[in-house]
């Protein structure tokens, strides 16, 4: 093996072109390399082993590990320039990258380099790229990239392990084109994205930290997936966990909490979300909108002003299982649009308005229970469809369940206990069916019936009260006739004809003959 140098004391430097290129087997202890618009440093056959050194490169590339090389970094500093692998394999251990114009460390064309306890800082593009490649990036940290910290594309394999990651300008780890791999224990603070996922890329992420990222905290598009596992996401300046547009993320046993928005499914993006606790957001927790398909299971959420909103077509659906929603500012479930969402489970309490379906959209509802609401446990309005069976609504301090507008609700098996104003009130033109129900209490009227609900066996010693729905009085109608003469005085018995091919036109004499 050829040796070059002595810790401290030798510095080689080149205005222009390569100032080491190696082959065969080659050791570098303790140089300081300057170079200028070339590669510093190029391992062209054979293994390469740089330790405790300085390169600096001006314009160019500090190390370039050739294809079938192996070249193994340790114990040293680069400036500017970035350590590219094309095809090589390669070791980074305990080394620091500053300010590169590029990539700090590139692993491209079919490399297998491992990244070790790193500095990488101040990159104008990623702090680690690895593009049709394979990469482990393990207890290192990245800050002050212009682009992605990490960046997996061309069917990368990437493993992240025991990362950190801040103060980054666009994503701190990004997985594209087909992508795969793994992320584990990793923290992102402060980007703009904590981690996206886009164009076909599925990597698996455990145990991992998006702390105040400025946009969003997971972010899964155009056709992105990806497994989401025991993750937390904190303090999301607008979402915490987004699908859109394709997306498809499954997201098990993970935390979100301060933040916008919780979980934003929207655009035809879908996801299955499993295990999620939410809490303390500014607005909605789970939001599903335009096309998307969302899955939701045991599900927790706490002290947000609405706790489950749903809008768009008939192919926007959102299920529901085995979720809790406590303390909503507003509303536990609103369901708008054309929009149809299916409750199973489901425990809504504390708020104004438990649940509520509205404009054409649909809710359906099984073994569900609202408690504790200031106004209504459930509403129906618009052209809105509620169907539930073995409802539950209990303590409203107004109505147990209301019908208003043209609203549909068929509710079977179910029970409203001790609420203030009416077990069921059934308002305007709205209609349905009670069937073996029941309300108990002692406050309020069992039933305020419009007469366009069927109750077919209620049980109740609440009075129902008989209130005749209004028909609707339609404005009259007026016709403005644009074309026809127009008069600036007062005119008596005029004779005006319109669109007619022929007109006689006679007058009276005063002896009533016509002329």
């Amino acid at each position: 093996m050829a040796a070059l140098g002595d810790p401290g004391s030798v510095v080689v430097s080149q205005s222009r072109g390569a100032v080491l290129d190696a082959f065969g087997s080659v050791r570098v202890h303790g140089l300081v390399l300057v170079g200028r618009e070339a590669d510093v440093v190029g391992c062209h056959a054979g293994t390469l082993t740089l330790d405790h050194s300085d390169v600096r490169a001006h314009n160019g590339v500090s190390v370039h590990a050739r294809p079938n090389t192996s070249v193994t970094l340790r114990d040293s500093v680069f400036l500017h320039g970035r350590a590219l692998f094309s095809g090589a394999n390669g070791l980074v251990e305990r080394c620091r990258f500053t300010d590169a114009t590029d990539n700090a460390v590139a692993v491209i064309e079919g490399a297998d380099v491992s990244v070790q306890r790193s500095w990488i800082g101040g990159s104008m593009i990623h702090g680690v790229r690895v593009s049709g490649a394979r990469a482990q990036v393990t207890g290192c940290e990245l800050t002050g990239t212009g682009k992605a910290a990490i960046m997996a594309d061309s069917q990368a394999e990437l493993t992240v392990t025991d990362c950190a990651i801040n103060a980054v300008q666009a994503e701190g780890m990004a997985f594209i084109q087909q992508s795969r791999g793994s992320v584990n224990a990793t923290r992102v603070f402060d980007a703009q994205h904590g981690i996206a996922v886009a164009s076909g890329a599925d990597p698996v992420v455990r145990g991992c930290a998006f702390t105040e990222c400025r946009d969003t905290g997971i972010n899964v598009h155009t056709s992105g997936r990806g497994r989401f596992e025991d993750c937390e996401v904190f303090g999301a300046g607008n979402i915490a966990v987004f699908s859109t547009k394709g997306g498809a993320p499954e997201v098990h046993g993970c935390r979100i909490s301060r933040g916008n928005v919780g979980i934003a499914v929207t655009d035809a993006g879908r996801g299955r979300f499993t295990r999620v606790d939410i809490e303390d957001l500014t607005s909605v927790a789970l939001r599903v909108h335009d096309e998307a398909r969302a899955v939701f299971e045991q599900v927790r959420v706490e002290r947000c002003p609405s706790h489950l909103e749903t809008r768009g077509n008939g192919g926007t659906t959102a299920d529901i299982t085995d979720s809790v929603f406590r303390d909503f500012g507003m509303s536990a479930v609103e369901v708008l649009g054309q929009s149809r969402v299916t409750l199973k489970g489901v425990s809504a309490e504390r708020g104004v308005v438990g649940l509520g379906v509205g404009e054409e959209a649909q809710l359906f509802v099984h073994d569900c229970d609202v408690t504790a609401v200031s106004s209504c446990g459930v509403v129906g309005f618009g052209k809105g469809r509620l169907v539930a069976r073995n409802l539950t609504v209990t303590g409203s301090e107004g109505l147990g369940l209301c019908g208003t507008d043209s609203a549909r609700l068929d509710v079977m098996d179910s029970e409203f206990v001790d609420c203030a104003t009416a077990g069921a009130s059934f308002q305007a033109m709205s209609g349905g069916r009670l069937v073996d129900c029941s309300v108990t209490g002692t406050r309020g009227v069992a039933v305020r019936d419009n007469g366009l609900a069927d109750l077919v066996s209620l049980r109740t010693s609440l009075p129902v009260v008989k209130q005749i729905a209004k028909p609707v009085e339609l404005p009259p109608t007026i016709i403005n006739n644009y074309g026809g003469p127009v008069f600036h005085a007062e005119v008596h018995g005029p004779q005006l004809a319109w669109n007619n091919n022929n007109v006689i036109q006679q007058q009276n004499n005063e002896d009533g003959s016509s002329t």
